[in-house]
């Protein structure tokens, strides 16, 4: 399974997700199954690592994303991956707009993806302070526990 997590700007919730998507995956002997990636629909922060508030935050989990640089929705990701999971319904509406007529891959919130929610959104930090990002990580954790749980359960792909 190929899965793409999709924010904004790739530099606060996305990385997040990817980071916690692939510990707890690896955690779980499942690191193998799934093949991970994040982007933004902006190409405001291309080739910049995550925000430095995420990375804080994260490193204050045991998590370390200072590896991973920003990188903006491309049309052969509609393509390459199996889902498109968006932070928030904004960027869902983006990566659905932008979609090519023969993409394969589908899209849905993260959150609602992950069974947190009929149109459950993980809101954006970047304006706001360590409550802000600490309030994202509990999100995006859980969600990346329950789509481990999820995909332990599956042999086969998730198809919604």
């Amino acid at each position: 399974m190929r899965l793409l997590v999709v924010c904004l700007g790739n530099i606060c919730r996305s990385p997040l997700a990817e980071g916690l998507l692939r510990h707890h995956l690896e955690q779980a002997g499942l690191g193998h199954r799934v093949e991970l990636d994040s982007a933004g629909t902006s190409g405001w922060h291309i080739g910049n690592p995550p925000d430095p508030r995420t990375v804080r935050n994260a490193l204050g989990h045991g998590l370390d994303l200072r590896g991973l640089r920003a990188r903006q929705l491309r049309a052969a990701d509609y393509h390459h991956f199996d889902w498109l999971l968006c932070a928030d319904a904004s960027n869902l509406a983006d990566v659905r707009a932008r979609a090519p007529a023969d993409a394969t891959a589908r899209s849905a919130l993260l959150l609602e993806w992950a069974g947190l929610g009929q149109g459950a959104e993980i809101p954006d930090p970047y304006t706001g302070g360590p409550e802000a990002f600490e309030h994202v990580f509990g999100l995006v954790d859980a969600a990346a526990r329950r789509i481990v749980a999820r995909l332990a359960d599956r042999p086969q792909p998730v198809d919604a």
